[in-house]
């Protein structure tokens, strides 16, 4: 169900968010990939395991994320006392829509001696299938306590999986997944920004494909990526991740270009996630107005999920998700 935002006309919808969230006592998350209105207006931005980890730290009796399902299902699952909103329900995501949870149960059931390593961009249903979660920070720290003779699946991620291969030289047995926009960066338009601006280094998140990871200078999580263009020298970065991360970029580095890789012929918008976009402040202020639509899981079900999570804090260090954990690939 997507909230309604219908007889609005002439609302403040700035003044209406702040009103209801201190009416509800509510606290706002907004993924790096939501628009910059978005962003500005939330209390928390970031992450998704590290937004869920701060909202589940405060008071709030609400916690209205501006981001995916999984995001907001993984905020109920660590706080299931809270009511959790996301402001429209159809924000999916590819990499959840590729791993039905029935088909992950009998892929496990076909490898009975692999475990299941699991990133986060999941359903609830299937971190509960899973051994560990892991994310993209996260990954290297786990790999390393895992046996190297140990049978590994990694979902729902190939890309994220493959990556985790070659570089830690771990054989895994992947699920065949992607993030249709990480999916969608043109290396020929990649080249093209390189030639144009030749000092200027690359960040890429590890959801990319090989022919785009390969000509990064920086791989890593969406956290690292803005630590990396805050921090660098370059006066120019191209970033291969979702392009809305840069509204922080330029708030932190104002002195700075940043430019996101393009996707297709350089030509569309496929770089910019679909799902992400569905929230808008209009639908928030709805969702804050009436609590609806809201993350509804069985006890069971959130019993189950939270133990595979709770492996990935135990292993990491529980620092992941509170300034990422795990090094980022810096190329010489």
């Amino acid at each position: 169900m997507t909230a309604q935002t219908q007889s609005l006309k002439g609302l403040d919808l700035l003044a209406e968010i702040k009103r209801l969230k201190e009416e509800r006592n509510a606290v706002i998350l907004a993924h790096y990939y939501q628009k910059p209105e978005i962003q500005d207006l939330a209390d928390f931005v970031g992450d998704s395991l590290d937004l869920s980890r701060k909202a589940a730290a405060t008071d709030a009796d609400v916690i209205a994320f501006c981001g995916v399902r999984f995001m907001a299902e993984t905020a109920k699952i660590l706080s299931p006392q809270k009511t959790v909103i996301l402001p429209d329900m159809d924000a999916g995501c590819s990499l959840e829509d590729s791993c039905p949870p029935e088909e992950f149960k009998a892929f496990r059931a076909a490898h009975p001696d692999h475990i299941a390593l699991t990133y986060i961009n999941c359903s609830a249903e299937v971190k509960a299938l899973s051994d560990i979660i892991v994310t993209s920070s996260s990954a290297q720290v786990i790999l390393d306590q895992i046996p190297k003779d140990q049978k590994i699946i990694f979902g729902p991620d190939r890309h994220l999986g493959g990556y985790l291969s070659r570089t830690f030289g771990r054989d895994m047995l992947l699920w065949p997944g992607i993030c249709i926009v990480h999916q969608a960066f043109s290396e020929t338009e990649l080249l093209k920004l390189k030639a144009q601006y030749p000092d200027a280094p690359v960040a890429a998140h590890p959801e990319c494909p090989p022919h785009i990871v390969d000509h990064a200078d920086l791989v890593g999580s969406t956290k690292a990526i803005l630590d990396f263009a805050i921090n660098s020298p370059a006066k120019v970065i191209l970033v291969a991740t979702e392009p809305h991360i840069i509204h922080q970029m330029e708030k932190a580095a104002p002195d700075k270009t940043f430019i996101g890789v393009p996707g297709g012929d350089g030509n569309c918008n496929c770089n910019m996630c679909p799902y992400m976009a569905l929230n808008t402040l209009e639908k928030l202020y709805v969702a804050l107005r009436d609590l609806e639509p809201r993350i509804e899981l069985s006890p069971e079900l959130m019993d189950a999920a939270r133990k595979p999570l709770d492996r990935m804090l135990d292993m990491a260090g529980r620092t992941v998700g509170q300034g990422d954990v795990g090094k980022p690939i810096v190329r010489d």
